[in-house]
């Protein structure tokens, strides 16, 4: 993992933030309004989904709980904004009052059962969501080089392989680098079928099956399926795996 400077504590800062973009933007808007990013979402399902993910996600910090949870019901008597307000308040309590290495049920067969892991996860789901409502209304702002390195790091080593732990086989072999141009970070993924892939840092000019080259930000929005680049190359079924935000 590529988690220098990165702590349960930053993540939870992180989140702040971002929530409070996202809230700012979706009151302020016609929750009618078709999501840019999502086709055949509202701003309206955006604001629940984003609700009820918290609703879960603060679940496992809060109980500690060893094992997987069910989703939670989305209430009939709160409006869209009112859970979500009542998500936000709860989630900004109990971030900052769980240690990062507090043992819980995590999502991915590549990620430790650490609360931390939960941490990373919420900060980097409100800072996609805050891109979706941003650039449906027009008004995007920049995700920091630093930002979108972490979350780079969070799909290669956490996420690729929770999208591949299903009942379809994975099938994926080879070597994908993914090399942004702005931050010292760069990462060699190694897929076999059936395997957990493996992650490490990509040696200078090395080079691998498939390859992504480009700004942090807009690498990380890529492998999210936000945004289009021209700098990928090479297999591209190993380009499709990385690509982990399909129906997200």
């Amino acid at each position: 993992m590529v988690q220098t400077g990165w702590t349960a504590q930053r993540w939870t800062a992180v989140f702040a933030e971002q929530a409070d973009m996202f809230r700012k933007a979706v009151g302020d808007a016609d929750l009618t309004t078709a999501v840019s990013t999502r086709v055949g979402w509202t701003l309206q399902d955006l604001v629940v989904h984003v609700a009820r993910f918290l609703e879960t996600a603060t679940g496992y910090l809060r109980t500690g709980s060893r094992v997987q949870m069910g989703p939670p019901p989305v209430p009939g008597s709160l409006s869209p904004l009112e859970y979500l307000d009542l998500q936000l308040t709860a989630a900004n309590e109990i971030m900052p009052a769980v240690p990062g290495n507090r043992p819980v049920w995590t999502f991915s067969p590549a990620a430790p059962d650490l609360a931390r892991v939960w941490h990373r996860r919420i900060a980097h789901e409100m800072t996609l969501r805050r891109f979706d409502v941003q650039a449906t209304l027009r008004q995007l702002v920049p995700t920091s080089p630093d930002l979108a390195a972490d979350g780079i790091d969070e799909v290669l080593t956490t996420i690729v392989a929770a999208k591949l732990d299903s009942d379809v086989p994975n099938t994926a072999s080879g070597v994908a680098v993914v090399r942004p141009a702005d931050v010292p970070e760069s990462w060699h993924v190694a897929f076999s079928p059936g395997e957990v892939p493996e992650v490490r840092a990509a040696a200078p000019g090395e080079e691998g099956d498939a390859s992504v080259s480009g700004e942090a930000e807009l690498l990380y929005y890529w492998l999210w399926n936000r945004m289009t680049i021209n700098t990928a190359s090479g297999d591209p079924q190993l380009l499709q795996v990385l690509q982990v935000g399909k129906g997200h």
